[in-house]
């Protein structure tokens, strides 16, 4: 298991984009993506860099891995 490294939001929007996940629209600092075949929502802070334990509550609400979200980074 492989640490996770400290991301940008376009980063994190680029890896969820890969798994169907468009942003929805805006609440204050937070951008909500949604997934229309699985009707799963995400939410992202728009801080950067996202911190490490709010990148694996984004990972875990997406329904992915840390491996299936790593993979794609490369």
């Amino acid at each position: 298991m492989s640490k996770l490294p400290e991301l940008s939001v376009r980063d994190v929007l680029k890896v969820l984009a890969f798994f169907g996940y468009q942003p929805d629209h805006q609440t204050g600092s937070h951008l909500i993506c949604r997934n229309s075949q699985t009707r799963r929502m995400v939410v992202v802070p728009a801080h950067n860099p996202i911190a490490k334990g709010t990148l694996r509550a984004i990972i875990r609400e997406a329904g992915l891995t840390r491996d299936e979200f790593l993979d794609q980074l490369d």
